[in-house]
């Protein structure tokens, strides 16, 4: 799959002048709860409405969604607002179902794409379709999943395609919810530059304190839109309450967001920013250099370890590099998240260049 201009067609029809958002419940709950949602987000830059109708929990026994009968009360909401109504879809049956009840808007969630067999299963059953649907990244960091999920879309003949960014689940606990593992998106972005991008922030955040400034570092980054979970009582929601907010506060949130421009043609902004850019290039050329380097002395130390039958790893000196590294990178404004990074990606080159000496 190549990218194609015609990749923004659906989104360029909605003549919007501002991003696109999305918003609505995690789950539809009610009929009324779901019609009051809508009502209040009909006079607003919220052009789809979202609501949960069939919800996979990580364990049995939690609210799993009302089901098919939510999709009558979001046809009653479509009617009542004009809004376009979006709902995830896992399975050939929920595809089914959707289209019946006319549902414009179809998305895939990051448990479904991070399996091949489900996410073909939805695409033969939608295969054709001009209904849009949207693919959220695996809960996995696997950009080949992603990508791979929306070969399988294209070649069902869907030409109405978009992705969600989520963030990705990890094993180390930080304060998101899902680490939000920007350049993979922004490698998304490269490789398919008019396919629309949409962030879930209230998703990568758990936390309806976050949302907005997540919003903004994804407007930041040129994203098309925002999916936002919004709830008319969000404390008294049947799931996921922390990570939505209320239509009065996501409305301020559209006055407070700037949206940035993708460039300035002013010669004095080009100028600028080439000097600047120049600046960048030359330090990443140092850094490179630095880092080289630094290999040169593990290959050595590779050697010493060989001769004298030592380990490679050594777990002491490891915690010490990462325990003085975060407190000196703090001291110089930067995060202990990307210290941590930073230093794990060169700690595994350094393995790999002394098993490589110490296998040959």
């Amino acid at each position: 799959m190549e990218n194609k201009k015609e990749f923004r067609t659906w989104l360029d029809d909605f003549q919007l002048q501002h991003p696109l958002v999305i918003a609505g419940p995690c789950s539809a709950e009610t009929e009324e709860q779901v019609l009051q949602i809508a009502t209040e987000l009909k006079n607003s830059d919220v052009t789809i409405f979202r609501a949960g109708i069939w919800k996979p929990r990580t364990r049995p026994g939690g609210f799993e969604g009302v089901g098919a009968v939510g999709l009558k009360w979001l046809q009653k909401a479509k009617e009542a607002t004009g809004l376009l109504m979006a709902i995830e879809v896992a399975s050939a049956a929920h595809v089914k179902l959707a289209l019946e009840h006319d549902i414009d808007v179809l998305w895939i969630g990051a448990r479904t794409t991070v399996n091949p067999f489900a996410v073909q299963e939805i695409a033969d059953a939608l295969e054709g379709t001009d209904k849009i649907v949207l693919l959220k990244n695996p809960v996995n960091p696997d950009l080949s999943l992603l990508i791979g999920g929306l070969e399988r879309l294209y070649n069902a003949n869907i030409k109405k395609l978009g992705v969600i960014h989520r963030g990705f689940s990890t094993y180390e606990k930080n304060k998101y919810r899902n680490n939000p593992e920007w350049q993979i998106a922004i490698d998304m972005q490269n490789r398919f530059p008019d396919l629309p991008m949409i962030c879930d922030p209230s998703h990568i955040t758990g936390k309806r304190t976050m949302i907005q400034e997540v919003a903004q570092q994804a407007l930041d980054l040129n994203y098309d839109g925002l999916m936002i979970e919004t709830h008319n009582d969000p404390d008294q929601a049947w799931s996921d309450a922390e990570q939505q907010i209320t239509p009065t506060v996501l409305k301020q949130m559209f006055l407070d967001l700037k949206v940035r421009k993708t460039t300035d043609n002013a010669s004095e902004y080009k100028q600028r920013m080439d000097t600047l850019r120049l600046q960048i290039d030359g330090y990443d050329e140092k850094l490179l250099e630095i880092i080289g380097n630094r290999m040169q002395i593990v290959d050595q130390i590779g050697l010493l370890k060989k001769e004298k039958n030592v380990a490679i790893l050594q777990n002491q000196r490891w915690n010490e590099i990462l325990l003085k590294m975060t407190a000196e990178g703090k001291e110089m404004g930067l995060s202990s998240d990307f210290i941590m990074q930073l230093f794990k990606a060169i700690h595994q080159e350094s393995i790999n260049h002394q098993e490589k000496v110490m296998n040959t």
